[in-house]
């Protein structure tokens, strides 16, 4: 049986990491990094392995490289703090890792919560990242924000989720929206895009549109109202903040 290392990045996560960390404990190894988290992120993980790292932050993309750089065994699975492996998948990986295999990483479907309600619609589900991959075949993308993994070779399936609580409620939104917005409209300005004023009027409401009526997220019912509208006003933060560096450059 081929052997698996689980990577985590932390930055005050002790709400999220205990139970991330309960449904990989069968992992070979579980290697963290956190980034001098204020609570008692570290403590907890420190209960799971000693493969636990305080470093400075670096974006996600490069921190989750360093996390896999550390790792020892073949197999990567990556995982991020509000994140859970139920059993079905657990099986399912572990029978993975017992035969030999054609493929060198593996999609996964996420099963997106937001609060206590699982969002089908709207373009959360099924949501397929690719997360368990041969450490020799994948990195992730040195991206601020969004980044993936770029795999050197062939990728399959898996046919169970993984469970991601993704925001507590709208305040949880709020708090983490104006983070993601900057970092997302420092990579946009990276790659030379610029903000027009067409961007900042009509990309929101068509967020909105595409979210609640495309991709049925009416079907979700208030909370597909509630996610398609909050969308619209990330997006709406994401290209003034844009146009924002344009104009200071």
């Amino acid at each position: 049986m081929e052997r698996l290392s689980v990577t985590i990045i932390t930055c005050n996560e002790e709400k999220n990491i205990r139970d991330c960390l309960e449904s990989v404990k069968w992992a070979d190894e579980i290697i963290v990094i956190d980034s001098n988290s204020k609570d008692k992120t570290v403590e907890i993980c420190r209960e799971y392995t000693e493969k636990v790292f305080v470093e400075e932050w670096h974006g996600f993309g490069l921190q989750k490289n360093l996390c896999i750089e550390k790792a020892d065994c073949k197999w990567i699975l990556n995982l991020d703090a509000d994140e859970r492996i139920p059993s079905g998948l657990k099986e399912e990986i572990v029978n993975l890792l017992k035969r030999n295999d054609t493929y060198d990483g593996y999609y996964i479907a996420r099963k997106n919560f937001f609060g206590k309600k699982w969002i089908k619609y709207g373009g959360w589900y099924p949501d397929y990242n690719l997360r368990l991959f041969k450490k020799e075949k994948g990195r992730f993308n040195e991206r601020g924000v969004h980044e993936k993994v770029e795999l050197k070779g062939k990728a399959g399936y898996l046919e169970n989720h993984l469970e991601h609580y993704t925001y507590r409620d709208t305040g949880d939104f709020f708090e983490r929206m104006n983070r993601y917005s900057t970092l997302s409209a420092k990579e946009l300005y990276k790659g030379q895009k610029r903000a027009s004023l067409f961007n900042i009027a009509l990309r929101p409401p068509f967020t909105f549109f595409k979210m609640y009526i495309l991709k049925r997220g009416f079907l979700d019912g208030y909370s597909g109202f509630l996610l398609a509208l909050l969308y619209s006003f990330y997006t709406f933060g994401k290209y003034v903040k844009l146009k924002e560096f344009s104009d200071h450059a």
